[in-house]
């Protein structure tokens, strides 16, 4: 058995240091000794640092033998046996177990020779493979203090090598998408004047700039996913038009608060205003117009900081002439130098203390006219009522000499105009009734529309969920399907395919058998089932019609009571049976189900198992018992 688990090829004869003997059948023949040489053998083929030191020939004390099997149990783990092991595995072995465990040791078994003619040959891969030994050289090599490095490991442990991260903008080429209009300009400086992006950067920021400019696009597009799956889907707009409606709002929010700030400035105290009101017609409001006008306070401010502007840089300007002519010394020029600066200094801070106080003049003005604007506002909208009433007043003072007849004319009037407004009221309910039923189906069609979009939204979503573990699973699967091809290249070509195909047919057509058979026996559980149910409710009728009319007659005739005393007795007895047969079928199956777990129990050999544990637990009691002498007797 175990010597069909290697394939041709193999220098082992056999994982036994003799041969084994022809009597051997199955793995449950194999002694302690054989299993143990066995895995010992497999493990110094797969991984021989981790079973430096072990014999293959099994100790005779126990307590060596039991750290021998706790040595390749944790061998066995850290390969990646995923099954329960531990030293019960190999000294009271049980046959599925060691089956497991030697599978998972031959499929984990180099492949010599295979390995080398099935590894790809492209340049990647060959790089690939070249780190990885020279990871392993660098991590063996020992760490030196800089005084005591070779020329050699200055290249590697040395900190010349390291360079800060500086990254630098980057221009690329677009990417147009098919059908949109790409301008004229941009595709002819993309095709002809862009220039490479090794010579936009230095050498030594080209993969700094490119990462960056990488991890900006795509952040950029993470971003963007993120707020259309949430607002923008919401919005129940395009991308397109959520762009423009995003790039509206965004330009009033700059509008806004570039009138704000503005309005809460000290006024137009430097060239910074006009700049700003240039920047604000560019946005399309009319306030740089109203600020470029300004007022007469503004005029007059700007005029008296313009000339002390002005003699602030006369002095500058006065030693920007000075030329210093063979008599003067260089001390007396930088003297005079030095005193012109301090004058324009105290100049200058004059000139800061006298904008502050302007700026807070300017501060209280506006809030002195906002006051008094609301004031204004207030007094309008008093004069207007007032006016109202006077007006009112005015009227009825014209109408009071000739009262009785304006009185009848009023009367006539609020007649006619409550005759109007029942007329117009009727006119009103004939139109509205339509509108309102409109009205109703249109909210309804909206409603409907409504809760559509919201259940297209969500499939959406969903839909888009799907994609992505979609997607994940493809590409685990794609990840499983080469190394499942790698696996396919590495396995010996030995066995034909035939062979493979003929064996997976006669499996197919067995579980179809048996889901045929398990199909007739599932409708046979039905019928009877329905038989039974039939049955069943055809004796509770027949029992529920007996007993009434054996009732009616019980009330008048004596030996129709026994009988229906009768009739009531045979029908518990027979419920009772009926229960007692199902019991006895529950009892069945349950004994059925405790007879294979005892089967499954045996072929365990737990009995077995446990007199070899019992032996072996005296073996390690006496041994101790010895040792306790021999040290005593030390």
């Amino acid at each position: 058995m175990l010597r069909s688990l290697f394939p041709d090829g193999r220098k082992e004869k056999s994982l036994y240091e003799g041969e084994i003997p022809d009597d051997v059948c199955s793995l449950g023949q194999f002694s302690t000794e054989m299993i143990v040489e066995g895995v010992l053998r497999c493990l110094q083929r797969i991984d021989p640092p981790s079973v430096n030191g072990l014999s293959p020939l099994l100790p005779p004390g126990m307590s060596a033998r039991f750290r021998l099997g706790m040595s390749l149990a944790q061998a066995c783990q850290d390969l990646g046996y995923e099954g329960e092991i531990g030293y019960q595995t190999f000294l009271y072995s049980n046959e599925q177990e060691l089956r497991r465990l030697l599978m998972f040791l031959v499929e984990s078994l180099p492949r010599a020779g295979a390995e080398s003619a099935h590894q790809p040959t492209g340049k990647p891969d060959v790089l690939q493979r070249a780190i990885a030994p020279r990871i392993r050289q660098e991590l063996a090599t020992p760490w030196l203090p800089p005084s005591l490095r070779t020329p050699g490991l200055l290249a590697t442990q040395g900190s010349r090598a390291i360079q800060e991260f500086c990254s630098q903008p980057l221009s690329l080429p677009g990417i147009w998408p098919a059908g949109k209009n790409i301008p004229t300009e941009s595709k002819e400086y993309s095709d002809r004047h862009c220039p490479p992006v090794t010579e936009q950067a230095s050498h030594s920021c080209v993969a700094a700039s490119i990462l960056e400019r990488a991890t900006i696009e795509l952040s950029a597009v993470q971003e963007w996913d993120a707020e259309w799956n949430g607002q923008g889907l919401a919005s129940r707009l395009s991308p397109e038009e959520y762009r423009a409606r995003k790039c509206q709002r965004l330009q009033r929010r700059i509008r806004e608060q570039f009138q704000r700030c503005v309005q809460l400035g000290p006024g137009a105290v430097s060239d910074s205003t006009s700049d700003l009101a240039q920047l604000l017609q560019s946005y399309g409001t009319g306030l740089a117009s109203t600020e470029m006008k300004g007022s007469r306070f503004t005029h007059t401010e700007r005029f008296t900081f313009t000339q002390e502007a002005e003699t602030m840089l006369r002095p500058m300007d006065t030693v920007g002439s000075v030329h210093p002519s063979s008599k003067e010394s260089e001390e007396g020029v930088r003297a005079q130098l030095e005193e012109e600066v301090k004058a324009c200094e105290q100049r200058l801070e004059e000139v800061s203390l006298r904008l502050d106080e302007v700026s807070g003049d300017v501060k209280h003005l506006l809030v002195t006219i906002t006051q008094v604007r609301e004031e204004i506002r207030q007094a309008e909208q008093t004069a207007a009522q007032k006016e109202d009433l006077v007006g009112v007043k005015r009227r009825a003072l014209e109408l009071l000499p000739d009262a009785e007849t304006n009185l009848g004319k009023l009367q006539a009037v609020i007649e006619g105009s409550a005759q109007r407004i029942v007329k117009l009221a009727h006119q009103w309910e004939k139109h509205r009734a339509p509108l309102v039923t409109q009205l109703r189906e249109l909210k309804e069609v909206q409603s409907n529309c409504e809760h559509e979009s919201t259940r297209k939204l969500e499939e959406i979503k969903a839909l888009r969920e799907k994609i992505k573990t979609s997607a994940e699973e493809a590409k685990r699967k794609e990840v499983l399907y080469r190394q499942l091809v790698t696996e396919l290249g590495n396995l010996p070509r030995e066995v034909g395919r035939s062979a493979y195909t003929q064996r997976i047919l006669e499996i197919v057509s067995n579980i179809k058998k048996q889901k045929e058979e398990i199909c007739k026996i599932l409708s046979d559980t039905k019928d009877s089932q329905k038989e039974v149910n039939s049955l069943s409710g055809k004796l509770e009728r027949t029992f529920a019609v007996t007993d009434e009319l054996v009732f009616k007659d019980a009330k008048k005739d004596e030996v129709v009571r026994k009988a229906y005393k009768y009739l009531a007795a045979l029908h518990e007895n027979c419920s009772h049976l009926i229960r007692t047969i199902e019991e006895s079928g529950t009892i069945l199956r349950e004994v059925r189900d405790l007879e294979e777990q005892i089967e499954s129990e045996a072929g365990k050999m737990a009995l077995g198992s446990l007199e070899k544990i019992l032996a072996d637990y005296k073996a390690v009691r006496q041994d101790n018992a010895a040792l306790v002498l021999k040290l005593q007797q030390a």
